[in-house]
Parts: C-alpha cells; structure tokens; sequence
C-alpha cells in the first residue's frame, strides 16, 4: 500500500500544506510518493525529496503543467493512480481545484478536509462548521481525500533523501487556459503560514480604525493581520484577510481577535489556534468561550496600551 500526496508549489519550493498532508499520508500506513507537476520544476522536486518521510518524488514536468491547470493536473495524477491505494492532496483553493477531478475521473468519492486517518480506510473531518466530527469509512480501492493542514503536525522540511523519478507530463487537455496572474505582494507573513495573526471583526468600525489600531500590535508582534468576514463584508479589510469558514482555516501559535463576537463559522476558521487571546467589550461574547486569555475591555483602548507596553 502506498499514498500518494499532490505537492503544491511555484516551480521553485514546496508550499507548507504539502508538509502538513505527508503527515497524514504516512498515518495510513506504507510508502509515502510525492507528484511534483510543474514546468521547470527540478528545485521543487529536490526540495520535496528531502521532506523526511517521503520515499519516492514523482516529477512530471512539460509546458502542459506550468501553471498547474487543475485539468491537466487531474489528468497527471489519474494516469499513474493506479499505483496507489490512496490520493491525498492538501485541502488548499489549488488543491480542492484538483482532488474532485480526479476522484471524478477515478469514479470514486472524495472525502473532504480530514483532520485525522484512524486508519487506512478510516477517517475523522468536521462538519457543522466544526461543531461535529463525521467519522468516514470508505470502500473506495483508490481513496481520494483532500487533508486540512491545521489537524497535522508539517512533517520536517529536510533530513530525507529520496529518490527523484522523472515520468512523462501529460498532454494539455485543451479545456483551460493561463491568461495570467496578479501575485499579491505582502508585507508581512501570510495568513495560512503565520505564527502569529491579528485578527479584528465587525467593532472595528472603519478601515481607518481597523488599520490605525491593528497594524501597530501586528507591527510589534510580527503577525499577519486577519478579518472576521463581517469587517470583510464591511470593507475594513480586503478578502483574502478572512478567516473563517468561508475564509481562511489557520492555526497560527497565537491568535489575538479584536471586536470579533466569535460566531461560529469565524471559530471554525481558528479555534485549532494553539492559544486565543480575546479583546471585546462585551462579556457574553462567544469568542470567550475558546479564548484561552479572554479581556473585558474597550479595543480601543486595551490595543494601544498593548502596543506601548511592548
């Protein structure tokens, strides 16, 4: 029995959720293979094949896969499956593009977000916005599952040395097409990465406010700045700020949510934080209820008087 995980990358480095779902892939058991789809792509295949635990780095590279078209990914993944009594690929946008192709083209079901194997056939991932745990078994000979990086630890980054096996790229399907790409440029980490976020919600009251309290504590503590989707819908903060069930999952060491009520689809995007610190003025706020650190306070003036004391 071996797993084979999908890694997520830029052509030059392996993204973070791919050393997340190596983790669950080897909890099932057996070898764990590494599919590196990519055009010019040789670092990201030797980066992949120095994550311990790996024993074999699959590297398909040709024009049809440089910009990762879920298509043409799909169809790479599809034509070696057979090999494989398991497909796990990171539950990323890019990875949720990809996996219900292939279990579509596989005709099997896919199952979506684990968050733990218990075993090869066996798996844990939330529903209800994370208010339920659904225990899956499938009866599929090829499973097919997307893994949510917050319920694994990364596996370590390099102390492997696998072997690189160059195979043949499929040919492009003809279905899609690269345009283009608008790369976001931050200035500080990214949210799904980040070890510390700020977040702030609805209180905030303006965009003004939300950067003008925020960004200093985010400043001194080195964080990325998050939203609750309310601050989002209201325009204090751009999109892909969001965390929650509609937004961004994270787990960052720690999370700090400022005027942020806690409803339950913002608690299923960050309740796995490793510690929660709670800032809201009103003492029946649900966010309380995770916060390991809960303060009863006006933001803005708890916030600053934070900042200053670092």
């Amino acid at each position: 029995m071996s797993v084979l995980v999908i890694a997520e990358h830029d052509n030059a480095s392996i993204k973070g959720a791919t050393l997340n779902t190596v983790t669950a892939a080897a909890a099932c058991g057996g070898e764990v293979h590494v599919l590196v789809a990519g055009q010019n792509a040789g670092s990201a295949a030797a980066a992949a094949a120095q994550i311990a635990g790996v024993a074999k780095v699959l590297h398909a590279d040709g024009d049809s896969l440089a910009h990762g078209l879920a298509e043409n990914v799909a169809a790479q993944v599809v034509a070696i499956a057979s090999g494989y009594s398991h497909i796990f690929v990171p539950a990323t946008a890019g990875g949720k593009n990809v996996a219900p192709r292939v279990a579509a083209l596989l005709n099997v079901g896919q199952i979506s977000e684990i968050i733990k194997v218990v075993s090869s056939d066996t798996f844990e991932r939330p529903i209800y916005a994370g208010n339920a745990i659904a225990t899956v078994q499938s009866a599929d000979a090829i499973k097919v599952a997307t893994v949510r990086a917050t319920g694994f630890d990364a596996a370590p980054a390099s102390g492997g040395s696998a072997a690189v096996e160059l195979i043949a790229a499929v040919v492009d399907s003809g279905k899609s097409q690269h345009l283009g790409s608008e790369i976001a440029k931050l200035d500080r980490p990214e949210l799904t990465a980040a070890k510390i976020i700020v977040s702030g919600g609805r209180a905030m009251g303006s965009s003004e406010k939300f950067n003008a309290v925020l960004t200093p504590l985010a400043d001194k503590l080195g964080a990325a700045l998050g939203a609750s989707r309310a601050a989002v819908d209201a325009g204090y903060a751009p999109n892909d700020w969001q965390v929650g069930q509609t937004g961004k999952i994270v787990a960052p060491q720690l999370y700090v949510a400022c005027g942020i009520s806690g409803a339950i689809q913002h608690l299923a995007g960050m309740k796995d934080s490793k510690v929660i610190v709670a800032i809201n003025k009103d003492p029946e706020a649900p966010i309380f209820s995770v916060a390991d650190y809960g303060l009863e306070a006006d933001l803005f003036l708890a916030v600053p008087e934070w900042v200053s004391a670092q």
